[in-house]
């Protein structure tokens, strides 16, 4: 018994020598050491694809721009205004008011990327908008603030009137041509007329503005004076299919036609239905523009319609 057991601790120390003596003996200093060549080729690889330009992915659907996709404004939002019979407006009232774009509530009308006058422009050019005349010549006068949208004008008209003409170049026989037309310039628009009408529609129980007209406004001869007219109705759904920049709220997708239906603008009165059909400036043979009394007038207007529309409630 105890012949087996030695027999059995010399064979276990004989295994443990001769796998000592298989072992691999260390590498000495200096010595080059093997580099798999499955290890290269990854680098080798990388190279290569770095050294040839990259193609262009073509993306079949782009990403979102945030948390949600937006889309294009569709003029089927716009919201249509209610039908109003004559026989049902129990009260009426019309002034005409001035939008000044230097206010910071109407600035964003002159924002970079999207400029009222630019879209007004564009469509009077394509022929998408009938423009009218703010004078009346038909009997030989030269009649400011002409807003009866009775006389048409042309779209080359209405380009010459908004932007200006300058002399034409003079040719080889000193004969100076014919007049061309000036470059836009959006930032001598920084006024907007709207003329609108207040009523009272007694069926619908509503007493509501209706936006008749706006003309943009220049600077002509150190008066303000609008270039011509667009019929606000015609212009709607143009209107409604520009988007607006919403400063308050980036969720609330804002067009145009919202800006002035939903009365986001600031403005003061200049004028109201009168028997001599003159402006407040007029009436108060105002001469200096800082006279505070064409304010005190547009407030003692606003204040009129208000105090109409708190009588017509009973508490």
């Amino acid at each position: 018994m105890k012949q087996v057991l030695y027999i059995i601790i010399l064979l276990f120390f004989g295994t443990v020598a001769f796998a000592q003596k298989r072992r691999v003996p260390a590498k000495k200093a200096g010595a080059a050491v093997a580099v798999s060549p499955v290890a290269v080729a990854p680098v080798i690889a990388d190279t290569v694809a770095a050294a040839k330009p990259l193609k262009k992915v073509k993306i079949k659907t782009p990403p979102k721009d945030g948390f949600f996709a937006r889309k294009d404004v569709d003029s089927s939002v716009m919201v249509p205004f209610a039908d109003v019979r004559e026989e049902d407006v129990f009260y009426s009232k019309r002034v005409w008011r001035e939008i000044d774009l230097r206010d910071t509530i109407n600035s964003v009308l002159k924002s970079e990327n999207s400029k009222l006058i630019d879209i007004i422009m564009e469509a009077v050019a394509n022929e998408e908008l009938t423009v009218y005349s703010p004078k009346d010549t038909t009997q030989g006068k030269l009649l400011e603030d002409n807003d009866s949208f009775r006389i048409a004008m042309t779209a080359q008209e209405a380009l010459m009137s908004a932007r200006g003409t300058s002399e034409g170049e003079p040719d080889a026989n000193g004969k100076i041509g014919a007049p061309t037309l000036r470059r836009l310039r959006p930032d001598e628009f920084m006024k907007y007329r709207i003329k609108e009408d207040w009523i009272f529609d007694i069926k619908r129980s509503v007493f509501e503005p209706r936006i008749v007209g706006i003309a943009p406004m220049k600077m002509v001869e150190g008066n303000w004076q609008p270039v011509f007219w667009i019929y606000y109705d015609e212009a709607r759904p143009l209107l409604s299919k520009s988007k607006l920049t919403n400063p308050g709220n980036d969720a609330s997708v804002l067009t145009y036609d919202d800006f002035f239906v939903r009365r986001l603008f600031a403005s003061n009165i200049v004028k109201e239905t009168n028997p001599a059909n003159k402006t407040i400036i007029e009436i108060l043979n105002q001469t200096d523009p800082k006279d505070p009394r064409k304010l005190y007038e547009s407030e003692r207007i606003k204040k009129g319609i208000a105090d109409y529309e708190q009588s017509l409630w009973e508490y």
